[in-house]
């Protein structure tokens, strides 16, 4: 297993220095000028002399893979520039706004876990019943329905007309209620789907019908067939983690929440580049590193990929 997770990780290692320099070339092949977006944000004029500088002073003069080799440097050293707009480290600024993302990320996937998997189990069982057919309704409602959109239902009615929730305020945990829901709703639904489906097909198994004919209780075989029919669920779960962060970023301006994400878009509106770049480098580093975790969540779970990878 040890040698199955170190194999993993040397693996990663040229992906993450590919996508670092993606993500700095990116930003680079922008028509936006990075020294006039700094004496913009610095409200600073503009003038050939002060460019100049500016440029010299970002170390926009230096060759690009000069440029790139100071930067991929500093990040090793988890210093990723200072914000344009609010003059302090990019760092400084992720560690304050951060938490409020992971928080809603984690409380969402939490929900999405209890639920997915919950309500699959209860369809499977109660496939072909009313209750089955509900819960196909549900679904597809749920997939169908745009969070924002979703996000403004719920402010509409638990916030303006009821004034049951606050839509955010000072990360009381009834303010992550409806951010929560909206977010995760829709991987609820995929993924309550995907346990259905699952768990009928390990059902139809005859290894089933020889527990029921050896006089297995239904408990006892129905938590079998959860266990080997959780392994898609994981896969899901992963990458579904990775899109709530991402979704986040909508949740986040709906509610007014102080997140990562809403600094981020703030970022993009002040052509504000180290924090741009710090905000795609996570994004993608948090992806890999879910599928690391996945890959060796299905290892312990399914010993055959293990060892037919090592």
């Amino acid at each position: 297993m040890f040698k199955f997770i170190g194999q993993r990780i040397l693996f990663l290692i040229p992906i993450l220095l590919v996508v670092s320099f993606i993500v700095f070339a990116i930003l680079r092949l922008s028509p936006i000028d990075p020294a006039f977006a700094y004496l913009t944000q610095s409200q600073i004029p503009p003038t050939q002399e002060a460019l100049e500088i500016a440029r010299e002073e970002l170390g926009l003069n230096l060759p690009f893979y000069q440029q790139y080799g100071i930067w991929l440097k500093n990040i090793l050293h988890l210093d990723f520039g200072i914000s344009y707009v609010t003059k302090r480290p990019v760092l400084e600024d992720i560690l304050y706004y951060l938490p409020t993302t992971l928080n809603l990320a984690f409380l969402s996937m939490i929900v999405v876990v209890i639920f997915g998997i919950a309500l699959g189990v209860l369809g499977a069982i109660k496939k072909d019943t009313i209750i089955d057919r509900g819960l196909g309704v549900f679904a597809f409602i749920a997939v169908s329905t745009p969070s924002f959109w979703l996000g403004f239902l719920l402010i509409y009615g638990f916030t303006l007309k009821l004034g049951i929730l606050s839509p955010y305020k000072d990360f009381s945990p009834t303010s992550y209620i409806l951010p929560v829901i909206t977010l995760s709703l829709m991987s609820i639904a995929i993924n309550m789907r995907l346990m259905r489906v699952s768990f009928l097909e390990h059902q139809s198994q005859r290894s089933v019908l020889y527990a029921y004919a050896r006089g297995l209780s239904q408990y006892t075989i129905h938590k079998h067939i959860l266990k080997n029919s959780i392994l898609p669920i994981v896969t899901s779960l992963g990458m579904h983690f990775g899109e709530l962060l991402g979704g986040a970023v909508i949740v986040e301006i709906l509610f007014g929440m102080p997140g990562f994400g809403r600094y981020a878009v703030g970022a993009i509106y002040s052509h504000d580049y180290p924090v741009i770049q710090a905000f795609m480098l996570l994004m993608v580093v948090v992806f890999i590193v879910l599928n690391l975790l996945v890959d060796i969540a299905l290892a312990y779970l399914n010993p055959k990929i293990r060892y037919k990878e090592v």
